[in-house]
């Protein structure tokens, strides 16, 4: 029988096809014109938001930006409330109301899916105070892309996490371009990891493509931050095989620059290192695969055979409503 962290890198592997091919599914259903609005993929990326998945507690808090659907899956949420959130459907994960950019499950402790750039960061920051206040040993991870490090809110954010102590890490998914123009056009700091230093926050550099580089280092971080509350920056070198949304033709990227890292997918490679250390067979990957494959492909019936919103709720929970205020003992009022 294998070892629980050996059973453990095998169910992350399983989780990364299950985000894999979902967003193959999502794919087609925006081209079958089924999912309205934006649409950002993360295939290329899974090893980043799965290695830190296995790195934290079920009570963490993790938040991010537009690129969501891998951290909603990562943490819990089903492939049904995910595909019926992206068809806008009431069974969704915001209940239909949020689409693509806005996933959402508090009881998940994943607070969104935020659309504006780097418009959550500071939101991090809060949650993150809020736990120290509170005196709990919780970590916040917030994850962004490199475009959202030119923003004033970004500075704002680090300045304040670094002030206050907090535990938070802050999560760069570099996957080398801001929508369209890459990091060497748009940043004058070329490596992202050095912006910590203006903040005394130390940084590090992590192989995103590497699911046990992710998870150790990110276990190590976590560690320290329980034992002394203090913030990290980390900056996760990843690419994305897609464009920035689904109407970019990513015509900015060369063919050769993608095969490159294509060569080195994530899957692929966590799946050659446990194989190779006799972890996994041939027959069980694919199994995995098409257990993946099955759900995903089940996620879009649900989606499509799930109610509408009601046209009533199109403004609702715009406001806190007097139904929903919480009473001094914790109930509803």
């Amino acid at each position: 029988m294998s070892s629980p962290e050996q059973r453990d890198e095998v169910e992350m592997l399983s989780l990364m096809l299950l985000i894999r091919r979902f967003e193959e599914r999502a794919s087609q259903q925006y081209q079958a014109q089924k999912i309205g609005g934006f649409c950002h993929l993360y295939i290329g990326q899974e090893a980043v938001v799965v290695g830190a998945i296995a790195a934290i507690r079920p009570d963490d808090y993790l938040i991010t930006a537009y690129r969501d659907h891998a951290h909603a899956l990562a943490r819990g949420t089903s492939a049904d409330a995910c595909m019926a959130e992206l068809f806008g459907k009431v069974t969704g994960c915001s209940r239909g109301l949020g689409g693509s950019m806005h996933y959402f499950d508090k009881a998940r402790h994943m607070y969104g899916g935020h659309a504006i750039v780097g418009a959550h960061v500071p939101l991090a920051v809060g949650m993150a105070f809020a736990s120290k206040y509170r005196g709990e040993d919780r970590v916040t991870l917030c994850f962004f892309g490199d475009g959202a490090i030119n923003q004033g809110s970004f500075h704002e954010a680090l300045n304040l996490a670094a002030l206050y102590k907090l535990p938070i890490i802050f999560i760069c998914e570099n996957n080398l371009f801001a929508m369209g123009t890459s990091v060497e056009r748009s940043t004058s700091l070329q490596q992202i990891v050095h912006r910590a230093e203006g903040y005394d926050i130390p940084g590090h550099v992590v192989d995103g493509m590497n699911f046990r580089d992710v998870r150790d280092q990110l276990t190590e971080i976590v560690n320290s931050i329980r034992a002394d509350a203090h913030p990290a920056f980390v900056e996760i070198r990843t690419y994305r095989y897609r464009g920035h949304s689904m109407s970019d033709p990513a015509s900015y990227r060369t063919k050769d620059q993608l095969e490159k890292y294509r060569m080195d997918d994530p899957i692929t490679r966590l799946r050659a290192q446990l194989t190779r250390e006799g972890k996994l067979t041939n027959e069980q990957f694919d199994a995995m695969d098409k257990g993946a494959k099955e759900t995903a492909l089940a996620s879009v019936k649900f989606a499509e055979e799930s109610e509408e919103p009601p046209l009533e709720d199109l403004y609702a929970y715009t406001y806190v409503s007097e139904a929903t205020v919480p009473t001094a003992a914790g109930a509803q009022a």
